[in-house]
């Protein structure tokens, strides 16, 4: 092989790696409490998916037909959105581009937060907070009673490695990666940011205890 075909050859394979690079990090999301991904959203539901379909949902400006998947749902609880009942959930139709694959046989339950499209609908993204019912703790479940939005002025800062620091006396640290290695452990499941009467925010356990010391505003680190 002469040098001009290496040449050739290494640019078609760097050009290669960088589009299967691009490609990889089409959907990219920053994790969040399950607390801020309630609070973050206009529509969060318990449901079920019974059917799923693609549909064109308009086009984009060069013309093209913008396809989405379309759930229809049977909606079992509302637990922040409109007055109207959630029937169809839209996401894009590939995880690459943030799509999310629900199950459709109709047994299945799940946790839908999302953004509200009105007149009965959603659209919801890999970055969205979805997970099957039996999955969460029986604390996250009764929290989006009411818990989570007791804590939705609070800002619940990632703590990805020690030591951690919060600017302001309404931040809880999310210690879980540094503590656990994982994304959602212990305070992921069992804990709730919550504002408290002197406006400063603590976790708060469903025993209403607090495992958070606030110290001054730019120094208070949390060992949890």
């Amino acid at each position: 092989m002469n040098a001009t075909a290496r040449s050739l050859l290494l640019s078609l394979s760097i050009l290669l790696l960088w589009k299967l690079d691009r490609f990889s990090e089409a959907c990219s999301c920053s994790p969040v409490h399950p607390q801020q991904a309630f609070c973050n959203a206009d529509v969060v539901i318990r449901a079920k998916a019974v059917n799923g379909k693609e549909v064109d949902s308009g086009n984009d400006i060069y013309g093209n037909p913008i396809k989405r998947i379309q759930y229809e749902i049977k909606q079992i609880k509302m637990f922040k959105g409109p007055d109207k009942d959630i029937e169809f959930v839209y996401t894009a139709p590939s995880s690459a581009v943030c799509g999310v694959s629900l199950d459709t046989g109709g047994k299945k339950e799940y946790l839908i937060a999302g953004k509200s499209e009105g007149n009965g609908k959603m659209h919801v993204t890999l970055c969205d907070f979805i997970e099957p019912w039996d999955s969460l703790s029986t604390t996250q479940k009764k929290s989006l009673n009411q818990r989570y939005q007791m804590g939705c002025e609070c800002k619940i800062s990632r703590c990805p490695m020690i030591p951690c620091y919060v600017s302001s006396p309404d931040e809880c640290l999310w210690m879980d990666w540094v503590t656990e290695k994982i994304i959602y452990g212990h305070q992921a499941k069992y804990f709730a940011c919550i504002k408290r009467s002197d406006g400063s925010c603590a976790w708060f356990s469903a025993s209403h205890v607090s495992v958070s010391v606030l110290c001054t505003p730019s120094t208070q680190t949390s060992w949890f």
